[in-house]
């Protein structure tokens, strides 16, 4: 390991070699919280596609395990490295290298976040639409996972908005693929295949992003319904509509009550409709004409009201930006209140009712809490799961997988597989699937060492 350490220091000096008690505990984590932290044996900052080849190619020779690192704030476990493995920190590599106003693209490092990106094009009155609820994150993780979040139901997930990336693969090779480009179609999009792998087929030193125009106004509807099944099957009927909402998210009233009490929040809702609401339907649109923009939150309002709504708030600016906080922070309020386990899983939309009515016979077999919010206009379902016991928690999460599995859904929307999710993925997923993603792992990295052991077992 000593030979190891000096050869990574000969790339990237010594300041950027970090070992024993210079790795800081965050290093050993990711936010999944059914995992235990490891720790790995040495850290490197590189600052270079260059450096970073040179650290693949050391790897290696040495056949140490590599984890790349964006901002750790993943839920899937995919950045919990290997013991005695080797993090690739990207938090010298965090510029936007160019806004370019004529594209509408942006070429960033992995390192850089969401909030210094989104600075970044908002001078210019663009936007990058990725909005997965943790604006701390960073580019590189959230290619990773292909993160999606509340804005995926009208410009679509990272892949959407990737048009372009430079990575480097485990023999140090540099590749480039795609670029300022509005379509393609020359030879196999293996961009578009590295998205998503979890960092188990390449590192991403660069990418380049698709950018949309800043709209300048929104307006904000929260409508409570009886029913959890009421509020998902109002959900085709407003896509149907033309009214192309921002965000469409669905919340049960226990995850209302956790969210709005964690911050402190509120929005002027009456005790009797409280007590008549077992979900609410958060609903925003936006436009560049204030009087369009109106006549359209009318023909939602009356929407939701010929569909089911029990009442309807249409939110205030700051109230509106309050709720939005507070329903990006629901992973941390289920955190703080004790949840053991999240999910993620996607269904077909029209398929929401009839997953949520069986994910609440399956907690209740289970005699588990599990509360719920998530995107409804991409039927991507998230369980906060209260479950200490490891092998109930275990049996339950394996039901609710697979029951989402069986109508026609997926176990990640957008979290990814990562090791938390990897035992489920592999039981459950087509064998010939598996096994050709194990032939395509085997092409990029033939000696194994990026991220081994999430998504796919570690090799032997």
């Amino acid at each position: 390991m000593s030979e190891f350490v000096t050869a990574l220091t000969e790339v990237v000096g010594a300041e950027h070699v970090l070992t024993g008690e210079r790795i800081s505990e965050d290093f050993g984590h990711d936010e999944a919280l059914s995992m235990l932290s490891e720790p790995p044996a040495v850290v490197v900052r590189p600052v270079s596609s260059a450096e970073v080849s040179e650290v693949l190619r050391i790897a290696t020779a040495w056949d140490v395990p590599v984890t790349a690192r964006g901002s750790g704030t993943g839920l899937s476990g995919a950045a919990i490295p290997e013991p005695a493995g080797l993090v690739i920190s990207f938090e010298r590599m965090s510029r936007v290298l160019e806004i370019d106003v004529d594209n509408h693209v942006a070429v960033v490092q992995p390192g850089v976040t969401l909030t210094e990106l989104d600075e970044a094009a908002s001078a210019h009155r663009l936007t990058y639409p990725v909005y997965p609820g943790e604006q701390s994150s960073s580019v590189g993780g959230n290619m990773a996972t292909n993160a999606g979040g509340m804005r995926a139901v009208r410009y679509g997930v990272t892949r959407h908005q990737v048009l372009g990336l430079e990575a480097v693969l485990p023999t140090g090779e540099v590749i480039r693929l795609g670029g300022k480009l509005a379509k393609a179609s020359s030879g196999y999009d293996l961009a578009q295949l590295i998205i998503g792998s979890e960092g188990t087929l390449a590192v991403v030193t660069e990418a380049t992003l698709r950018l949309s125009p800043q709209l300048p106004h929104q307006a904000t509807v929260l409508a409570p319904f009886r029913t959890v099944e009421e509020v998902a099957r109002a959900v085709p009927p407003v896509l149907a509509s033309g009214l192309a909402p921002l965000i469409l998210e669905y919340i049960d009233e226990f995850m209302m009550a956790a969210i709005t009490q964690s911050q402190q929040l509120d929005l002027g809702i009456s005790a009797e409709i409280k007590d008549s609401a077992k979900a609410y339907l958060l609903v925003m649109l936006e436009g560049s004409c204030t009087e369009r923009l109106e006549e359209d939150t009318g023909r939602l309002c009356t929407l939701l009201t010929e569909l089911g709504a029990v009442d309807m708030y249409v939110l205030p600016g700051s109230a509106a930006r309050r709720l939005l906080e507070a329903r990006e922070k629901a992973f941390w309020a289920a955190k703080a209140a004790g949840a053991d386990d999240s999910v993620d899983v996607v269904v077909p939309r029209a398929s929401v009712p009839e997953y949520l009515r069986i994910s609440a016979e399956i907690a209740q077999r289970y005699d588990s809490p599990v509360l719920g919010c998530g995107h409804a206009g991409d039927g991507n379902v998230h369980f906060a799961v209260f479950q200490p016991d490891d092998l109930v928690r275990s049996a339950l999460l394996r039901e609710l997988f697979e029951a989402g599995m069986k109508l026609g859904g997926l176990i990640s929307g957008e979290h990814g597989i990562g090791k938390a999710k990897r035992r489920y993925f592999l039981e459950l997923t087509d064998p010939n699937t598996v096994a050709l993603m194990r032939r395509i792992k085997q092409s990029f990295d033939p000696h194994g060492i990026l991220n081994p052991g999430v998504l796919l077992d570690r090799p032997e």
